[in-house]
């Protein structure tokens, strides 16, 4: 059997693993096919959120004033970490600052969640600031999107903490938003996630089929930025969801080949992109779902477009790291039990 250079060198850098102790790893597994999954406790309308900018600020007063209007209307109590309305150009203060609220709101034992006002950018900047020990050891559900996706990446990886990828508080808490926070958050139950009838138009099968395995992703600008780093889980087997906004198709092309070529797409079992907000081509550009044809549909598992994750109003709360199941026929996915307790 004739082998290529890529195969060499994947064939001797295993066995070098191997050697070391590390056989059985994928590569950007840092450690965390080891960690136990943590489940957080659920909340309630009384419950106490603990509000922080971990990535950029919320610009306009107005806009965290009504923030807060609106959660105190849900019935929580609020309370903001110290710097959290904070301002440094493109960041919602120093970096030390963001992870020091972050960290406060872990180890205060009167706040019940975390909820981060806003993503952005900044939070893999403060990667070596967050003490993954002290948050393992008090777990919560931290909640938020986009940006936020560094955190959920970081805290499956180092902890087996089941983060939330859901709405920050400047989001839209619309019907459809509020019913899938509610669910998972604080009813509790198995959530099943559906593209309603109304918005099919933008969604398609890539792929058909069904897949299981623990769900990750977030934002794919966020998260391909994070690749060589030993901030991410272990994707073997998994599902992997993705959204962006406001990137050109060019670059979705060269972030999905920058994923398969970090072997992170070869070791998924199934593929789910929400959506893609404002994600133009040029005159001469492909569109996108020829690029999403070109790198999903050769790996043979299913896969589909258009899951309500996304830069959009209508969000779901979804549990990371938490065992799913999709069916890209039906263009759904499902969280079979509870994901808090």
């Amino acid at each position: 059997m004739a082998y290529s250079r890529k195969n060499f060198l994947k064939l001797t850098g295993l066995s070098a693993f191997a050697i070391l102790g590390g056989a059985g790893k994928s590569l950007n597994s840092s450690e965390n096919s080891s960690k136990s999954l943590i489940k957080p406790n659920r909340i309630s309308r009384t419950s106490t959120i603990g509000l922080i900018a971990p990535a950029s600020p919320v610009y306009n007063k107005s806009d965290f004033d009504e923030m807060l209007i609106t959660l105190k209307n849900q019935g929580y109590t609020l309370k903001l970490g110290k710097h959290v309305r904070d301002r440094r150009g493109f960041l919602a203060g120093t970096d030390k600052d963001r992870a020091a609220d972050l960290m406060s709101m872990f180890k205060d034992s009167n706040v019940d969640a975390i909820l981060c006002v806003r993503g952005g950018w900044g939070c893999n900047r403060i990667l070596d600031f967050i003490d993954f020990d002290v948050i393992k050891n008090n777990p919560k559900p931290l909640i938020g999107f986009s940006d936020i996706t560094t955190l959920h990446m970081s805290i499956a990886a180092k902890t087996g903490l089941v983060s939330f990828h859901g709405p920050v508080g400047t989001s839209d808490w619309n019907e459809f938003t509020q019913a899938s926070f509610d669910n998972v958050l604080i009813n509790g139950v198995p959530e099943e996630y559906k593209v309603p009838e109304e918005d099919l138009y933008n969604a398609y099968t890539i792929r058909s089929g069904k897949a299981t395995g623990p769900i990750y992703g977030g934002n794919l600008t966020v998260l391909t930025a994070m690749i060589g780093s030993d901030y991410l889980p272990d994707f073997r087997g998994s599902i992997l969801f993705l959204e962006d906004v406001g990137e050109s198709v060019y670059r979705i092309d060269r972030m999905l080949t920058q994923l398969k070529l970090a072997g992170v797409l070869d070791d998924i079992s199934g593929f789910i992109f929400g959506q893609c907000t404002d994600c133009k081509g040029g005159e001469n550009s492909l569109t996108l779902n020829q690029i999403l044809d070109d790198h999903i549909k050769p790996l043979g598992i299913p896969a589909y477009y258009g899951a309500m994750i996304s830069h959009e109003a209508k969000n779901v709360t979804i549990p990371v790291g938490m065992n799913a199941e999709m069916d890209a026929n039906s263009m759904s996915f499902s969280i079979n039990q509870s994901s808090v307790i």
